[in-house]
This record gives C-alpha cells, structure tokens and sequence, in this order.
C-alpha cells in the first residue's frame, strides 16, 4: 500500500471521498486486527493508512469550504548562538 499523492485525491468528488475514506478505515481495521494476531508483518502499512485517510479527510474539508487555500510560511527565526556577546 503506497500512500496517495495529494493531487490524485483532488481529482476525485467529495461522494468519491468520503467512500474512499470509509473503505480506508476499514482495511486499517483490518490491519490492526491482523497486527494483533500476528499475521501483518508489514507493520509501516498502518501508518501509511493513517495518512491516507489524512490527507482524504484535508482534501474533503477544502472543498466544502470552498477549495481556496492559501499556504502561508512561517518566517524565519534568527538565532544567535554561538556568538560572542
């Protein structure tokens, strides 16, 4: 399971998302029970599937509230360590 690029889950509808997210729980339910019984060796996959459903549940929240988002950077701190005074 690789994780899902952002601009793929754009494409999709918010109906397509919210089926997405739903069946993405349930293989990380899955997953976990499978942990617990010690059948999953691929232990990544559960993080992996966490930040699926993530970034599912972002992009779905962006397009009920109108898709605009603006990224903003935070400024830069300057330190002085390491400098005489």
């Amino acid at each position: 399971m690789k994780g899902m690029k952002p601009k793929d889950i754009r494409e999709k509808s918010v109906p397509e998302l919210e089926a997405m997210v739903d069946a993405e729980r349930a293989a990380l339910y899955r997953a976990r029970r499978d942990l617990v019984f010690r059948q999953l060796t691929d232990v990544k996959q559960l993080a992996v599937r966490r930040h699926n459903i993530a970034r599912m549940l972002t992009i779905i929240s962006e397009k009920k509230s109108g898709g605009d988002v603006v990224v903003v950077e935070a400024p830069v701190k300057k330190t002085t360590r390491g400098k005489a005074k």
